[in-house]
């Protein structure tokens, strides 16, 4: 008798394979379990230890530095999902490769992305700045401009029409 006392049949019946069959597919679920609870405890001390661990400063590099470190963490907890729990890891080469490439690329389209803009942001921060200000004014003017008669709860003139 099951452990729900039904009468619907046992996970290994239905699965089409014995006993120890199930119990290796088992253990293999409960060993990534393991490995991931063990990355997911790394990231929590990390997390929560960062300055005693000499990870976190006052500057850029070690921001970034543990921002790799998290992110790698994530890959590696999202790989092992992908690769165990959605059985990738038992297709064909091609399957995988046809499923991992596109992704690949676009997280490497992305990085890119993210680097180049940071970097033409931080060269030309003062260009930028100054760009940013001076559409702020020239809005800000035009706003009251433009708009300075309904904001008091006038009515456009016949000639303003929106």
């Amino acid at each position: 008798m099951s452990e729900f006392h039904d009468d619907y049949p046992q996970y290994e019946f239905m699965a089409h394979h014995s006993e120890e069959a199930g119990k290796a597919k088992r253990r293999k679920l409960w060993n990534v379990f393991w490995i991931m609870l063990v990355v997911t405890i790394v990231e929590l001390i990390i997390g929560f230890n960062a300055k005693k661990l000499g990870l976190l400063h006052d500057d850029r590099t070690s921001t970034f530095t543990l921002k790799v470190i998290f992110i790698g963490l994530t890959i590696l907890k999202a790989f092992f999902i992908v690769y165990k729990f959605m059985h990738l890891g038992d297709e064909r080469k091609f399957m995988k490769y046809s499923i991992i490439g596109p992704y690949s690329i676009f997280i490497i389209y992305l990085v890119f992305i993210i680097v180049g803009e940071a970097n033409y942001s931080l060269i030309h921060k003062d260009k930028m700045d100054k760009i940013i200000v001076d559409q702020k004014e020239k809005a800000n003017r035009d706003a009251e401009k433009g708009h300075h008669g309904e904001e008091h709860g006038e009515e456009p003139s016949e000639g303003e029409h929106h």
